[in-house]
């Protein structure tokens, strides 16, 4: 059930932000116990004077290919598993689209379950 919004700036090409989309969906499949076909995306891009980022906080040094990952999903995953999710999205994304895992931001924003519908006007997981 997990809602993924991907902001970054714009100029990337159409592979990249499908490479963007698959990697992270992937990591959440191995990691996150997400069934097949959970799969909700949206992908923003932004003007340079739309996207601000510190390009030093905590000591991570970004670079302008900076992508912010923001999952809002029902909450009850372990600390083990939303490390393994960071874990792995770094690295799938590190693989394609090449992106550095300094690059790499990640969010979660968790919520109960009678929060979500998927259509209908139903509250599916209630």
């Amino acid at each position: 059930m997990p809602l993924v919004r991907i902001a970054l700036r714009r100029g990337k090409p159409a592979t990249h932000l499908a490479a963007l989309r698959d990697g992270i969906y992937h990591a959440m499949r191995d990691t996150f116990d997400v069934p097949e076909h959970d799969r909700f995306i949206v992908v923003s891009q932004h003007d340079e004077d739309e996207f601000d980022a510190d390009p030093g906080y905590l000591g991570i040094a970004r670079s302008d290919d900076l992508v912010i990952v923001q999952i809002t999903c029902a909450s009850g995953r372990s600390t083990t598993q939303k490390q393994a999710l960071y874990r792995r999205i770094a690295d799938n994304l590190a693989a394609a689209p090449g992106l550095r895992p300094q690059d790499v931001f990640i969010n979660l924003v968790e919520t109960s379950r009678d929060n979500w519908s998927f259509g209908n006007g139903i509250a599916q997981y209630v």
